[in-house]
């Protein structure tokens, strides 16, 4: 089910434009979970790496998303890049599993300590009653750690969407947009074209 090399190559290209036009967040993508009752919830999340296995992104494992994830693996994500060339969007299906703890610790280790002591410290997505919780919590962690590496948290890491479905949506004036949609089926990647 890896994605194939044209797929790879056109969104590779295509973030890569995006970057240099000066796409404000080129990383950033909208998720789209459901929970134990079909509900959708979508956010935000900012993509961390892709390969022929699919989309990164990472999270708390006991946060909102997190636990629509474990209930349903079915996600799907949407990249919309509004200053390159008449926009382009990219909207990627597929089922979402966790990524391995060698990849989630190597990227935990490179983010900034603020961010690995605000891994620990942040309850994500419960009731926070006061900043100044927050801010206690950062205290507790940062004197936990003082002079050591931080280690990721057992419930922070890293999610893989795998796709089965990849459009690559291209703005044209008039609303006579270009679509080209990629599909897995029968064990093989198809392409067709969409009307608008």
């Amino acid at each position: 089910m890896a994605l194939t090399p044209e797929i790879l190559v056109t969104f590779r290209n295509l973030l890569d434009e995006a970057k240099t036009v000066g796409e404000p967040e080129p990383t950033a993508m909208t998720l789209a979970t459901a929970d134990a009752a079909g509900r959708i919830s979508a956010r935000i999340v900012l993509l961390k790496s892709f390969d022929e296995r699919g989309f990164v992104f990472h999270s708390n494992y006991d946060s909102i998303k997190g636990a629509q994830l474990a209930a349903h693996d079915n996600a799907a994500l949407c990249l919309l890049w509004k200053t390159l060339r008449d926009q382009v969007q990219v909207r990627i299906e597929g089922v979402v599993e966790k990524a391995s703890d060698a990849e989630s610790d190597a990227y935990f280790a490179y983010r900034p300590r603020g961010s690995q002591i605000g891994a620990w410290a942040s309850l994500q997505s419960q009731t926070l009653n006061a900043r100044g919780d927050l801010e206690a919590r950062i205290a507790v962690f940062e004197k936990r750690f003082a002079g050591a590496d931080v280690p990721r948290p057992p419930n922070w890491g890293g999610y893989r969407l795998v796709p089965d479905m990849v459009e690559f949506w291209y703005g044209a004036k008039f609303r006579l947009h270009e679509r080209v949609r990629h599909e897995y089926c029968d064990s093989r990647w198809s392409q067709r074209l969409l009307y608008p």
